[in-house]
């Protein structure tokens, strides 16, 4: 463990007070790790006004252990599921704020708050922030209880989800075309969705995704306007009688249009009911697998204000302090 002094003043620095506590978790295992080491990022939270605390961490007990009763602000270096795991150990926390320092492959929830470059250039840039609020989702289903930050769904990419190799590394590329392929075979039972109480009409879809994020899996970016503070889930559906083919759905992809799409449909909701019939589904990266025989319902609703984040501020104009 190790920890800094309160730093001096900074001259000029908007960031010269000391910010209080902060505690830093990083995933060496992460993608770019390379470029800093944990030295290097207690370092430049030091710079920026923070008192920092760096905790090593290798399992999920050693992480729940680091943050039993930590507050001020967490920095997470890693990508999404290291992010994921702090996330919800400090759901609920008002006194913590989180800052994410993308180190991953995807780093969805990153990207969803702007937040983009170098471990050391984003610490940089947190020397000018603000605090905003981050919702969660919260399912209920056969299987149990789960929270999620980018995304739950059901369908095509639950299924290749399901089937999905990690070994085999991640890319964006893959994914939609095992989406792409998995949707001209996929044939599913027409649901009653209920959004917000009120029953849609019965349909068949592909692809049924509850986004929190923009992006989620390999940095599938299929909720172009989600919002991840205003209280509300992004609804996402692809019509299984109107699938369109792997090129409509990559151009739409690199687009960022593919809400645009005549087979998508995108609808906000505070609540998300979906009947179950033993239908695979994927809880952010984690796989929920088909279970034959059992019905019932799963329950998807927003969690609001569940974290704070800490979100770069716009650098201030020459010659502002």
């Amino acid at each position: 463990m190790t920890a800094l002094p309160d730093p001096l003043t900074l001259e000029g620095a908007p960031s010269a007070a000391p910010r209080g506590p902060a505690t830093l978790i990083y995933n060496t295992n992460a993608g770019g790790s390379k470029h800093a080491t944990p030295d290097d990022l207690v370092n430049a939270i030091h710079a920026i006004g923070f008192t920092p605390v760096y905790r090593a961490t290798s399992c999920e007990d050693d992480l729940k252990e680091a943050l039993d009763g930590v507050a001020g602000t967490v920095f997470v270096a890693g990508g999404d599921g290291t992010q994921r795991a702090v996330a919800l150990t400090l759901a609920g926390r008002a006194e913590v704020n989180l800052a994410v320092i993308p180190m991953g492959t995807a780093n969805n929830v990153a990207r969803t708050l702007g937040v983009q470059g170098e471990p050391l250039d984003v610490i940089a840039a947190y020397g000018r922030s603000e605090v905003r609020p981050f919702d969660l989702g919260r399912v209920e289903g056969p299987w149990g209880e789960d929270l999620f930050l980018e995304a739950c769904g059901c369908g095509a990419f639950a299924d290749v989800m399901a089937e999905y190799d990690p070994e085999e590394g991640k890319s964006p590329l893959r994914a939609v075309q095992a989406l792409t392929t998995t949707l001209t075979t996929f044939d599913p039972p027409p649901v009653q969705l209920t959004l917000d109480g009120e029953e849609q009409p019965k349909a068949a879809f592909a692809l049924l995704e509850v986004m929190n994020t923009k992006a989620t899996g390999p940095r599938l970016r299929l909720a172009t306007n989600a919002d991840p503070g205003d209280g509300q889930l992004d609804v996402v559906r692809i019509d299984a009688a109107g699938r369109e083919g792997l090129l409509t759905y990559l151009a739409a992809l690199a687009r960022d249009e593919f809400e645009a799409l005549s087979s998508v449909e995108s609808t906000r909701a505070g609540r998300v009911e979906i009947p179950y019939t033993g239908q695979a589904f994927h809880v952010d990266a984690e796989v929920r697998p088909p279970v034959q025989g059992v019905t019932g319902r799963v329950l998807i609703e927003a969690w609001p204000d569940a974290l704070h984040v800490l979100v770069p501020l716009p650098a201030a104009p020459a010659g502002e302090a």
